[in-house]
């Protein structure tokens, strides 16, 4: 069973990852279809998208992966499936619910959305949110069948149709926009309502998949049930008390992002318009909200996948008591993050000129803002390694009250800030507000698990100083790069980001490697690495070269 809870995991990695990955890069080409008015209409749209899909499925699939799975450990199959059944028509309901609200509300938000004299009415936003909320009536019914599947550590169907789902949409999205504006002449409102709905018609497709697995695998789930002890009878008011008090603060961790980000969309283009033109207040939130949040969150995405890791063990070490191994995983969980986190994000800060060109088009003020706000990330990646600890330590109701602080910080001085340093001040905003947070949670895990933060803190120290080195490698290397190749060029631009990168991660590994840093955080698995990689055993610490 633990081999096939370990293949079954690495499939699901390995389907997220492709999944982010598509989800990341097709804004290259979808910018050069529709620009950036285009991913300012998009954007408008996909945020409160991304609010009320949490609100709707409310963590419930994972919880019930993890009850199914819990249950069936004791053979008590029937209790899963009953849940399931009943969770379907939750799932549907909430659905359904969610798709109306949004629905319903969409003119109101639009309006919330944008101010005066900017480039789309309150009309034109209102259309683009309601194509993108009928995705809302089937994901929540999508996402409780993945839970099903994975609580049976079957994480194949997921992990396909993940992929599925994303490259129906990607697909569909990129298609659907050229089509409208280059091929039927049609406006960007059309343009963008067509990439939106793609949200649903990539939910279509993954749905089917999950069906067609259903159908294959129905048999031998059916031959489960047969063996059931039928010695629990849980009713199902216990059983979705049980899965909400686990769920709900999931909800919070996984809107954080999006409620700051909602935040900066009512409040963003009203406080630059009284600076700036309207349409130039446009110009920067979507390159705020949309084009630089895309790339920041890429460093954020792997170090928590790392991190997240961790905290089983560490729910482990709670239960039983186990102060020495506790320390040592949150020691472990705080040093990967940063290690993984920090080079990447002063990376894209110090590429922040060729980086952009790259992935839009060579613009100072989007490689200002994204140069600014790429440290950020470290922030990003803190709270939600924090907030996850928490839940390992059984504290997670503090995650709740956390977010609000950092809301609320964020809500009172984003307009101020932004009257007084424009598009940096947004981004101050949310530094302060996301530092809030983390702080009140490095406190309660310091309260509840008694956990001293000294030696991660020489840890970090260390890791710092590595960046450090990394940081004056890679400038040299740039400022060298530059001389006879230009940030402005696209290709030029690749070139001088991958010579970059090799440099600067070849001398912050070889550091990592010779102070024998890298080992104490990820142990055998780098000899493992090592070898695939055919490293030559003169750049390895002697007591490594076994």
């Amino acid at each position: 069973m633990s081999s096939k809870l370990l293949r079954g995991t690495f499939i699901l990695t390995i389907g997220t990852i492709l999944s982010k990955v598509l989800g990341l890069f097709y804004v290259i080409p979808f910018y050069q279809i529709v620009g950036t008015k285009g991913t300012l209409l998009y954007n408008y749209s996909y945020v409160p998208y991304t609010i009320f899909i949490s609100i709707a499925t409310a963590g419930v699939p994972l919880a019930v992966s993890k009850f199914i799975s819990k249950y069936n450990s004791l053979e008590e199959y029937a209790v899963g499936r009953k849940l399931f059944k009943s969770g379907l028509v939750v799932m549907m309901t909430t659905g359904l619910a969610a798709f109306l609200i949004m629905y319903l509300t969409s003119p109101m938000l639009a309006e919330m959305s944008i101010g005066k004299k900017h480039s789309f009415n309150v009309e034109q936003v209102t259309t683009v949110m309601r194509a993108v909320s009928f995705a809302l009536i089937v994901v929540p019914f999508m996402s409780l069948i993945r839970g099903y599947f994975q609580g049976h550590q079957s994480m194949g169907p997921s992990a396909v149709s993940q992929v599925v789902e994303q490259i129906i949409r990607v697909l569909f999205t990129l298609i659907g926009a050229y089509v409208v504006l280059h091929t039927l002449h049609g406006n960007m409102v059309n343009a963008v309502s067509v990439a939106t709905f793609a949200a649903f018609i990539g939910a279509i497709g993954s749905l089917a998949v999950l069906l067609w697995y259903w159908y294959k695998r129905k048999p031998h789930l059916d031959e489960l049930l047969e063996q059931d002890k039928g010695t629990i009878n849980i009713s199902l008011p216990q059983i979705y008390k049980e899965i909400l008090l686990y769920a709900a603060p999931f909800v919070f961790v996984g809107i954080a992002n999006p409620l700051f980000q909602f935040i900066d969309q009512f409040t963003f283009s009203r406080a630059m318009s009284e600076i700036v033109s309207g349409k130039m207040a446009d110009t920067a939130f979507s390159i705020l909200n949309f084009q630089s949040q895309k790339i920041v969150i890429i460093p954020v995405s792997l170090a928590t996948a790392f991190s997240l890791t961790l905290v089983p063990s560490i729910t482990k070490a709670f239960v039983e008591n186990d102060q020495k191994s506790m320390n040592y995983q949150i020691n472990q969980a705080f040093q990967v993050l940063l290690y993984l986190t920090l080079p990447a994000a002063i990376g894209i800060s110090l590429l922040a000129e060729p980086i952009y060109t790259v992935f839009y088009e060579h613009d100072p003020l989007g490689i200002e803002v994204l140069r600014v706000y790429a440290p950020v990330a470290i922030l990003f990646s803190l709270y939600s390694v924090t907030a996850a600890i928490m839940q390992g330590i059984n504290e997670q109701r503090y995650t709740i009250l956390s977010l609000l602080v950092g809301l609320l910080i964020k809500l009172s001085l984003n307009i101020p800030l932004i009257k007084v340093m424009q598009t940096n001040g947004a981004i101050l905003a949310t530094t302060l507000g996301y530092s809030a947070s983390i702080i009140i949670n490095l406190i309660i895990i310091k309260k509840y698990s008694g956990y001293q933060y000294r030696l991660v803190f020489r840890r970090c120290l260390l890791i710092v100083i590595f960046a450090g080195f990394m940081w004056v490698g890679t400038e040299v290397t740039y400022m060298i790069l530059r001389l006879f190749l230009s940030p402005q060029s696209k290709f030029q631009s690749l070139i001088m980001i991958l010579i970059c990168a090799i440099v600067g991660s070849g001398i912050y590994f070889y550091l990592g490697f010779k102070t024998r840093f890298i080992y104490r955080l990820f142990g055998e698995r780098v000899n493992n690495v090592v070898k695939k990689l055919k490293i030559p055993l003169k750049f390895l610490p002697k007591g490594e070269r076994g």
